[in-house]
Formats: C-alpha cells, structure tokens, sequence
C-alpha cells in the first residue's frame, strides 16, 4: 500500500489534537497582567504538550520517509500510537487545571509512556513490511537508545508524580528535550 493516506491521516489526527489542546485555553477577563497569572499552569502545560505533539509529528514524517510501504499491520499500528496521542488534549488540561497536582501529573506521564510504547511495535512494523533487518529503516533506526531513556525516564516520573510532582514534570520536560532535536539516524540514511 502507498503510505500517503497514512501520513495524510495521521498530520490531521495531530492537527486536530493541536486544536484541542489551544481551546483549552481560555481568554483572560481583563487587561491587567495579574489576569494572566491564574493561567499560567494551563499555558505551561499546553506547552510541553505542544512539544511533545510535534516531536512525534516530526519523527513521524521521518519514519514514514524512510519507508517506501505501509500494510495492514502498520495502519493498526499507526491507530495504536494516535490513539495514545489523542488523549494528550485530556492529560494535558487535567494537568494544567489542577496546577500540576500528583494524580494528573502522573496521568500524564502514564500517557507519554503508552505514546512511546506505541511506537516500538509501530516502528517494528514499518520495519517488516520494508525489507526487515537489512532495510534502510532498520539501519537507521538502530538500537534507538532515545527511546530506551524515554520509556525508563517515564516510568520513574509516574512513580514520583505522587511524591514529588515538580520532579516528575522536570523529568518529563527532559524527555522531550532530548527528543527536540530531530532525529538525524533516518535523514543520514536516506541521503546515502
């Protein structure tokens, strides 16, 4: 199958999640500077989300560059990883409602990780249907330590969500600074 209805459907799913997520944040009554503060917990976590959203937009657009085909399997796959994305609008404004409080924050790190889980068996997937271990997906992907870090990070964020929320927050704002930068493996292998 071509792959162009994948990518297609999927830059929609994360435009619409991107959508969602900025209606979460209402106009402030008033002109004054003070009228901002009490929004600054649903801007700052509408911010890391944001982020987040494009990391996976971005290291999508190159996973699917490096594919030459999608099957069956990578279409469920792919429903798989934006279904996890699309509860990232409700993560998001949980969160942020509730200034960071422990049981969203760890909601929301219980949703970063099924994200990352979610792309292993996609990435396996789009790896299979295009030449398997010798393919040039395969190559670029790698050991994907990034991936490794993201999932271990994650994990002990959720853990001290009910402890420390701040810290799990730090953690989780790592995560997507190591993942910011593009992932250079896939643009390497495709220009060789």
């Amino acid at each position: 199958m071509e792959k162009g209805r994948l990518e297609a459907f999927s830059d929609g799913v994360l435009a619409i999640i991107i959508t969602i997520m900025v209606l979460e944040l209402k106009v402030p009554h008033g002109d004054s500077w003070d009228v901002l503060f009490p929004q600054w917990p649903v801007f700052l976590s509408y911010v890391l989300s944001f982020v987040y959203v494009g990391i996976y937009w971005n290291n999508h657009h190159h996973l699917l560059q490096a594919a030459e085909k999608v099957n069956g399997g990578v279409l469920w796959m792919n429903l798989h990883l934006l279904f996890w994305l699309s509860l990232m609008p409700v993560a998001t404004g949980w969160m942020g409602e509730n200034h960071f409080a422990r049981l969203p924050v760890a909601l929301y790190g219980f949703v970063l990780l099924m994200c990352a889980i979610a792309w292993v068996p996609l990435q396996y997937c789009l790896i299979a249907a295009n030449g398997g271990r010798e393919s040039l997906l395969a190559q670029a992907v790698g050991r994907d330590w990034k991936g490794k870090v993201a999932v271990t990070m994650y994990l002990i964020g959720i853990l001290l969500a009910f402890v420390a929320p701040w810290v799990s927050c730090l953690l989780y704002a790592t995560v997507a600074a190591i993942w910011f930068i593009p992932d250079r493996r896939i643009e390497s292998r495709i220009k060789q």
